[in-house]
């Protein structure tokens, strides 16, 4: 099922006098970026939470993020003194050879110091570290779910965007076909128009090279291969939409590849409305673009 990289997602439990909420939050990225903030004191957790979240995902930065506080019951967290002394000595020391050497530190807040190593700890007889980590996982396993839910009900609505556009630039494509048939008149006089201009101005001109220029005055205003590259382009695009997996980057690159056709398009067009269509579709190609950022 086709995923966007936006999402978020949302879940709370509660255990061994312990309360938790894990937050899942997802923009675009051209890959893979997990940024974790978990508590370090329940171990295990975060090489855990990685995997599982490599796993699942493929594009897209990710921040997971754990709040892990105590739910009031007896014992559940407590503030070692001893360990907050030195945490507040050593910063005391730190601070003041800062001040010797003129180098000026920002104020730690106190829940910067509250969640250093030590300083907020656990009952260990009262709380399993496994049992803990194994219903921290679970509930994670939850949360990274309802994620790619919400992405995926964004991937479905990105694929219906992303194939009207298709539809559309197909549309214009076949304005264009008939624009060159329509245009097929007025160049013919153009090509007359030319080579009576080469002819009036040059005795006894090489008649091969009035082929020559011809030829080349043809093949300026041809437009028939980018047409067709941009029938190839639409159908490639349809068959990655109906595949699974990740495909952000490739349909990035076929966009890519539509506008270097409407480009050529343009230039050779020679015609106001061809130039008008060929302007709508680099348009169309942008708009889609646009929408492609975003899937996974």
């Amino acid at each position: 099922m086709r995923q966007s990289m936006t999402g978020f997602a949302s879940v709370q439990g509660a255990a061994f006098g312990l309360a938790w909420v894990w937050d899942l939050r997802g923009v675009n990225g051209k890959g893979l970026d997990l940024r974790l903030r978990l508590p370090d004191w329940v171990e295990g957790l975060e090489a855990q939470v990685r995997a599982l979240a490599a796993k699942a995902l493929v594009r897209g930065n990710v921040q997971i993020g754990l709040r892990l506080t105590s739910d009031g019951g007896d014992g559940a967290l407590r503030l070692d003194e001893g360990q907050l002394t030195a945490v507040l000595d050593a910063m005391s020391r730190i601070e003041a050879e800062a001040m010797e050497r003129g180098l000026s530190l920002a104020p730690s807040t106190a829940a910067e110091v509250v969640g250093l190593r030590g300083v907020l700890t656990s009952e260990a007889a009262e709380v399993d570290q496994d049992a803990l980590r194994n219903m921290l996982v679970a509930d994670f396993s939850r949360a990274l779910d309802a994620f790619i839910g919400m992405r995926q009900s964004e991937g479905a609505a990105l694929a219906d965007i992303v194939m009207r556009q298709l539809a559309e630039i197909e549309s214009l494509v076949t304005e264009a076909e008939a624009a060159i048939a329509a245009r097929a008149d007025a160049q013919v006089l153009r090509f007359r128009t030319q080579l009576a201009r080469v002819t009036d101005n040059v005795d006894g001109i090489d008649e091969a090279r009035i082929a020559q220029e011809l030829a080349l005055i043809a093949v300026k205003s041809d437009v028939t291969e980018e047409i067709d590259r941009l029938r190839a382009h639409i159908g490639a695009a349809r068959d990655l939409m109906a595949t699974e997996g990740a495909i952000g980057r490739k349909l990035d690159f076929l966009c890519q590849e539509f506008n270097r056709e409407a480009n050529t398009l343009c230039s050779k067009s020679g015609d106001t409305e061809l130039t008008r269509i060929g302007l709508s579709l680099k348009t169309a190609i942008d708009q889609m673009r646009e929408q492609i950022q975003n899937v996974e």
